[in-house]
């Protein structure tokens, strides 16, 4: 099994040309005053955590989700969530997502409504949209929209994941899923890409400390300012 992760992480290291586009696409965003979007449901939503209010991580980040998704809620509930139509597209109409802004969209599958929706209306309105799916899932999965996220993205971060997710044992695989661990690779390797990208251009990201450090909540404070009016799930 570790043979096989970290063979897949090597893969996501392969798509720089992607995570320099993708980058470039979150930093014009930061730059101008916009923020991004993080989107997903079912445990892609553990993904759209990773991304939200954490130590290292983007302050300009908005969870952009609906709480009839989330498994914790409610498991079977989630799972029909997602496949009902216009969810997804009136999430995106809630939820003050402009011109300015990105979204990145997390599913592995990339086939229920819900996701797909959320790219499409964030393409409509000239929202650029980051697709962190696998591809190969994609294909070999139910097709409940007629469509996929890959293509409704302007740029699409290939997880790599296997149909099913599972990767364990090797040669039948029905356990071990991988989606969550190469979600939050992509993720962290998209964030490195911009710190690059940003120190290139003389750009300080705004980025959290963490507040169990001395002087992190401090820090944290002007962010929070900063960021409050448009994401306010950082409000109390």
């Amino acid at each position: 099994m570790r043979d096989r992760v970290r063979k897949l992480l090597d893969t996501i290291d392969s798509q720089q040309e992607e995570l320099r586009r993708a980058a470039d696409l979150v930093l014009d965003a930061i730059d101008g005053g916009g923020i991004v979007h993080a989107a997903g449901a079912g445990h892609s939503l553990a993904m759209v955590c990773e991304t939200f209010y954490r130590a290292g991580g983007l302050a300009a980040v908005r969870p952009l989700w609906d709480n009839e998704v989330l498994p914790l809620s409610g498991a079977l509930r989630s799972s029909a969530a997602e496949r009902v139509p216009d969810r997804g597209r009136a999430l995106v109409e809630s939820a003050d997502v402009r011109h300015g802004d990105v979204v990145v969209v997390f599913s592995t599958s990339g086939r229920n409504p819900y996701p797909v929706e959320i790219a499409q209306e964030a393409l409509a309105r000239e929202v650029p949209v980051i697709a962190v799916t696998s591809p190969a899932a994609s294909a070999a999965a139910t097709d409940r929209s007629g469509t996929s996220l890959a293509e409704h993205a302007t740029v699409v971060l290939d997880t790599h994941v296997p149909p099913g997710d599972v990767v364990h044992p090797a040669q039948a695989p029905r356990t071990s899923a991988v989606s969550t661990i190469t979600g939050a690779y992509v993720w962290s390797a998209l964030l490195a890409e911009l710190d690059g990208l940003a120190e290139e251009r003389g750009i300080e990201l705004p980025v959290w400390t963490s507040a169990n450090v001395p002087g992190g909540d401090e820090r944290n404070v002007e962010l929070v300012a900063r960021y409050s009016d448009r994401i306010p799930e950082l409000s109390y």
